[in-house]
């Protein structure tokens, strides 16, 4: 699980940290979270700014969801589950300059998700080839939309992607994907990766506007 290995911005594991849902804005709160509007749903938005926000705010269902926010928490201490609860057995990202004391995920995690048979507290146990915890420069846990929206712009911050990049790492990593194939137990993330990726799309073809 070394945090250099990490290609995502959004390996795609936390529930919406209860500090991101205090921060977004109200229209965003009473939104149905559980599914994802096609683009098409804001063409009536004749404000191109607005409707690039309003956009951003839609693709935030899955930024902000447990699939994804669970692998960008703001600590060193990873999250897992639908409730986001601490990660165990307990689980370290590590040194964020050297790796130094990261646990690592091939102890338990394989590259696919694995089915329990036995009694457990939890149903199967997530994989993927890539499974790791997002660097720290990725941590999403905490913010606001807005500042979720700003990192992701950020080269510094997502992984040296610029915005076409950007669409093509959350329309096809694999890794990504995982949000959307989860495993038994797990809630996936709203919608499904090809419509977040048109999404993306879109977002990006109205200017990359973030909410404030």
């Amino acid at each position: 699980m070394r945090w250099f290995k990490i290609l995502s911005v959004a390996s795609c594991g936390a529930v919406c940290a209860g500090a991101i849902l205090l921060a977004m804005p109200d229209t965003a709160q009473t939104q149905d979270r559980t599914t994802l509007q096609a683009p098409a749903a804001f063409d009536s938005i004749q404000d191109k700014a607005a409707r690039s926000r309003a956009l951003f705010t839609e693709t935030a269902k899955v930024y902000t969801h447990p699939r994804c926010m669970n692998c960008h928490p703001a600590t060193d201490r990873l999250l897992q589950g639908n409730d986001s609860h601490p990660h165990m057995p307990l689980a370290s990202r590590g040194d964020p300059q050297t790796g130094r004391g990261a646990t690592s995920c091939g102890t338990c995690h394989s590259a696919q998700n694995v089915e329990l048979r036995e009694r457990a507290s939890f149903r199967s146990i997530p994989g993927n080839p890539r499974w790791a915890v997002a660097p720290i420069e990725m941590a999403w846990e905490g913010k606001s939309i807005g500042d979720i929206c700003r990192q992701l712009k950020d080269k510094n911050r997502n992984g040296g992607r610029d915005l076409a990049a950007l669409h093509e790492h959350v329309a096809h990593d694999e890794l990504v994907g995982w949000g959307w194939n989860p495993g038994t137990g797990r809630d996936p993330a709203p919608g499904s990766q090809e419509l977040m990726g048109k999404l993306v799309q879109a977002w990006i073809d109205t200017g990359a506007e973030c909410p404030q």
